[in-house]
């Protein structure tokens, strides 16, 4: 079952963070389905969040998306080669985004490896954020596209994860943001194979 629109207006990005592992990301990209459950994640914290693309009420071509009403795709290239997917979160005007950095792939795993230019299947398929959207097909073509539409969306299968096997560490590639940079908004699930840069 899609998530609700309803879910993703919630002011608490942090915690829909965390309450996103588990939950399925499905993408349909030239009539090709693909996805698998999200083990890993970042929260930014809008214009609060010195790691957030919107912070300072900071408004751009590229970041006008996140202030957008929550529930749609926010996607942005990453160092002029990676295509990054993040979901925005919260009411009009609180610009709230969550970074899908990993999942664990369960459907489509054919069309993953081509458009990875993998022969096997290996954890880094989809490990990173920039995997991710490489192999689901995403690119900023569905920028601002729903989440309730037959593109991309989110889906609620009964996965769950207890809190003992969730880490709550600081972000990844944040160290500009000062003291934000140490907040822990990234949640991974512990011991998953496709996280991105575990903890040792």
């Amino acid at each position: 079952m899609k998530l609700p629109e309803s879910y993703y207006i919630s002011s608490d990005v942090v915690a829909l963070s965390k309450n996103l592992l588990g939950k399925y990301l499905f993408t349909c990209i030239d009539g090709l389905t693909t996805g698998g459950y999200i083990v890993e994640t970042e929260a930014y914290n809008g214009v609060i969040d010195k790691a957030s693309h919107a912070y300072g009420n900071r408004m751009t071509g590229r970041t006008k998306t996140m202030f957008m009403q929550g529930g749609i795709a926010y996607v942005y290239l990453c160092y002029g080669i990676h295509e990054m997917f993040n979901i925005v979160t919260s009411v009009e005007g609180q610009p709230h985004a969550i970074l899908v950095r990993a999942i664990q792939p369960t459907e489509g795993l054919d069309i993953m490896l081509y458009r990875r230019n993998m022969l096997t299947l290996k954890p880094n398929i989809t490990s990173g954020p920039g995997s991710v959207a490489k192999a689901l097909g995403i690119s900023r073509k569905i920028d601002t596209f729903s989440l309730q539409g037959d593109t991309i969306w989110i889906e609620d299968r009964g996965l769950a994860f207890p809190d003992k096997d969730i880490a709550a560490v600081p972000r990844v590639g944040v160290s500009y943001a000062g003291e934000d940079a140490l907040l822990p908004y990234r949640f991974y699930v512990k011991g998953n194979p496709y996280v991105s840069k575990p903890n040792k």
